[in-house]
């Protein structure tokens, strides 16, 4: 089963996408991230989204692979011209996750919000795999835990 999101972020903003349940038995895997300007064709755009499991403290264009809270970033750029080819490029974990995840969005250049579309592979887990999970996403934010 699949679900989806969809959403619309000022720059510099972040955005929870709620996925946790009381028995975190029910556990997700991104299938698919994509981004567009809001308006587009009408300036060049450079918007990077981003998709942790945990909130973030600032909101940046900084992509870093070795932080162990990011799960998926997706860059989109275009220029003004209708004609000149958008292009994107997202990459995105394969790791299974049951508890809430975080949206962020910069844009570079350009002003105003940016669009993303989010699908999620729905996962049933095993009492083993629920904790494992659970606990994992503890030990990387306090918060989770109360």
């Amino acid at each position: 089963m699949i679900k989806t999101f969809r959403g619309s972020l000022a720059s510099a903003s972040e955005q929870k996408i709620r996925l946790s349940t009381k028995n975190g038995k029910i556990g997700y895997r991104i299938k698919k991230f994509q981004i567009m300007e809001s308006a587009p064709g009408t300036t060049a755009t450079e918007l990077i989204m981003k998709i942790y499991k945990v909130t973030q403290p600032s909101i940046n264009a900084l992509v870093d692979f070795a932080d162990g809270n990011l799960l998926g970033v997706c860059y989109y750029e275009s220029g003004n011209i209708r004609s000149e080819q958008a292009t994107q490029t997202a990459i995105f974990e394969q790791e299974i996750f049951n508890q809430d995840i975080f949206v962020t969005s910069v844009e570079n250049v350009g002003s105003g919000a940016g669009n993303y579309y989010l699908e999620l592979e729905v996962i049933n887990l095993s009492d083993n795999a629920a904790t494992v999970s659970t606990l994992r996403d503890i030990r990387l934010n306090p918060q989770v835990g109360g």
